[in-house]
């Protein structure tokens, strides 16, 4: 098991998954802190970095495609303390960063999980039921039906239609927009048969959002409903195994270039001797 502890939250790995647990500093979004301690499962990650800067660095995961309902619902617009893939670490803790980041990356070698695309979701959609208020409206999912209810704040002529109840097999796809500068935001749902409205304004399948910090709370209604329609890529994912000597020899190259990375951050001072040799040995032992 090895871990890094943070105050924006916990990361560990024990070899087959890696739990992400929110912490309580203030720079951590309200959407980190609703999902709570979130399990990826090896087999779910296509690589981690860990990019270093001045007096801050940060650890990120990079998730294969298609594995996790929240980010295809997203699109991978999450703002960085809403963001369950990233974590900030501090300056003294760059050599547990570094370590933690070769121990994951030594798994996915010994594994040989490819970063190609999955055919289902490897990641759990948020619980239900599921019930947020932001922005012009409440949205609520039961697993079945998604309910839209309007508030004072929201266009007449789009009130006036009164509360909208959507069957989950009417939608044919949801989507999570933040707003961006004057550019407002919105949870919309595809519904089959009806027009998709360009302002989510006047559209009675979407909830408008303003930026307003409770904003980011829609995208869990927005993963929750995704990751139970049909998966986006099921259909059209053909696997293509590698040759075993192809395989072979592109993790050769893969621990010979880590060496080589090692040796840098050993010699620019970024690793004690200690945790250089740990992580060399790791390495080696995969040669």
């Amino acid at each position: 098991m090895v871990e890094i502890i943070q105050k924006e939250g916990t990361w560990a790995f024990d070899g087959d998954a890696l739990r992400l647990t929110p912490g309580r500093d203030k720079n951590v979004g309200v959407l980190r802190r609703a999902l709570g301690e979130l399990v990826v499962p090896l087999g779910a990650l296509a690589g981690i970095s860990f990019e270093q800067g001045r007096r801050q660095g940060r650890l990120r995961l990079r998730l294969r495609d298609g594995a996790d309902p929240l980010l295809d619902a997203t699109g991978g617009r999450l703002a960085a303390p809403d963001d369950p893939c990233q974590l900030t670490v501090e300056s003294d803790r760059y050599g547990v960063a570094e370590y933690f980041t070769d121990e994951v990356r030594d798994a996915l070698l010994q594994r040989r999980v490819p970063g190609t695309p999955v055919r289902e979701y490897l990641l759990p959609g948020p619980p239900l039921p599921l019930s947020v208020s932001a922005g012009d409206g409440t949205a609520s999912f039961d697993g079945e039906r998604v309910r839209l209810e309007w508030n004072w704040k929201t266009e007449d002529a789009k009130a006036a239609g009164g509360p909208r109840t959507i069957a989950l097999a009417d939608i044919l796809g949801v989507e999570w927009q933040p707003s961006a500068g004057l550019d407002h935001g919105h949870l919309r749902f595809r519904v089959a048969g009806a027009p998709v409205r360009e302002r989510a304004t006047y559209d009675p399948n979407a909830v408008e959002l303003w930026g307003f910090r409770r904003d980011p709370l829609m995208a869990l209604v927005a993963a929750a409903v995704q990751a139970r329609l049909p998966h986006p890529s099921a259909a059209a994912l053909p696997e293509v195994p590698r040759e075993p000597e192809a395989a072979a020899e592109a993790d050769h190259d893969a621990l010979l270039r880590r060496l080589r990375e090692l040796g840098e951050l050993h010699r620019e001072g970024v690793l004690t001797d200690e945790e250089f040799t740990m992580a060399k040995q790791a390495v080696l032992r995969r040669m």
